[in-house]
């Protein structure tokens, strides 16, 4: 499937309310054709990464929290054992054992704004085209969580996959859990740490690691008929992103837009074989935010586009192929910023299809 939206609009994930129920009010009011679940940072560490996207690690005993840090113990004298459950359910849930697959379901007081969002879809869908869920990225979290020695996780191959299988399924049961309702559903990989590629201090991270990880995610995403994207918010190799399994790229359009122009042949194979770009053009800090409307944001995005039209880019497949978001998540922000920036992103996105007369 070709994924046109032709200027809809959507967010990218967190949001900085406590109460799901609010967050929900601020999503469906600015983004009703393509709503997302809200992370929310500020309910404390229970809506940290590992409590939602790596769980089943710690319920097995691969991983260990306690309380302070989270962290692999390879030392332990029962790891291979605890090695074969996790593979032995990671194994099943792939082929299709719904109940090895719960087992890779958010705990529910570590994502309280999916299970919200979940129970307002069994209200009905509303105005609702398209639903949008997210996962923590590979590189993100293998170099968050360490080995017992204090070595990143993402330089050791078993642990790599560890973190790499669990954050997959994870995405396929959100999947999974959104598509019953019958309606599309879009699952985003946000991976700021992609920027670390090319690095000096991260050479033994390489291309082919990277895209292997995306890889085994994206497969997991497209397994239950959803349509795989990936955000980050850095200027990054984007040639990474352009040339994977990928339908959707989501960039920060409003500060790493110049990025992008290295990349072109890149990027015009990806629009080619039917992708899409999630262009993140309203800023996310609460002084640009402010300062910015939806005119001078449609001025940044017509020249923006004449810089790719320029470079041999087609407009109308420019525009087909487009989506419109805040730059990055809004969870550390005030309420004040974040209501502005999603009233922001409905704006652009409306102007953008009254010029071509969509609805």
């Amino acid at each position: 499937m070709i994924f046109e939206p032709n200027g809809q609009a959507t967010g990218i994930g967190s949001m900085p309310q406590h109460d799901p129920a609010d967050a929900l009010d601020m999503i469906k009011k600015h983004l009703p054709e393509i709503p997302h679940w809200p992370q929310l940072p500020q309910r404390g560490r229970e809506e940290h990464f590992v409590n939602q996207f790596l769980k089943p690690l710690v319920k097995i005993g691969l991983l260990v929290d306690d309380g302070n840090k989270t962290f692999f113990d390879t030392t332990k004298d029962d790891w291979d054992t605890r090695l074969t459950e996790f593979y032995t359910t990671y194994l099943a849930a792939e082929e299709g054992d719904l109940a090895a697959l719960n087992e890779f379901a958010f705990p529910v007081e570590a994502a309280a704004g999916f299970y919200a969002f979940l129970e307002d879809l069994q209200k009905g869908a509303g105005d609702a085209r398209m639903l949008k869920g997210h996962v923590v990225g590979p590189i993100s979290a293998a170099f968050q969580v360490k080995d017992e020695r204090g070595r990143f996780a993402y330089y050791d191959e078993q642990l790599r996959d560890l973190v790499v299988k669990s954050i997959a399924t994870s995405a396929a049961w959100q999947g999974t859990e959104l598509g019953r309702f019958g309606l599309p559903v879009m699952i985003f990989i946000d991976d700021p740490a992609l920027g670390i590629y090319g690095q000096s201090n991260y050479i033994t991270v390489t291309r082919e690691m990277i895209l292997e990880d995306f890889s085994t995610i994206s497969q997991a995403i497209h397994g239950t008929g959803a349509l795989a994207g990936a955000h980050s918010c850095d200027a990054i190799d984007w040639s990474l992103l352009f040339e994977s399994e990928l339908e959707v790229v989501s960039f920060d359009a409003y500060n790493y837009f110049s990025s992008l122009i290295p990349f072109i042949p890149s990027l015009k194979s990806f629009l080619g074989r039917g992708g899409s770009l999630a262009w993140g053009l309203i800023p996310t800090t609460n002084e640009r935010a402010m300062d910015e409307d939806a005119d001078s944001l449609l001025g940044i995005l017509d020249g923006e586009w004449s810089e790719l039209t320029g470079r041999g880019i087609d407009r109308d497949t420019i525009l087909k192929r487009c989506l419109i978001t805040p730059a990055c998540g809004a969870g550390l922000l005030d309420l004040a910023s974040a209501e502005r920036i999603y009233q922001l992103t409905s704006q652009v996105s409306q102007r953008i299809r009254d010029r071509k007369g969509l609805r």
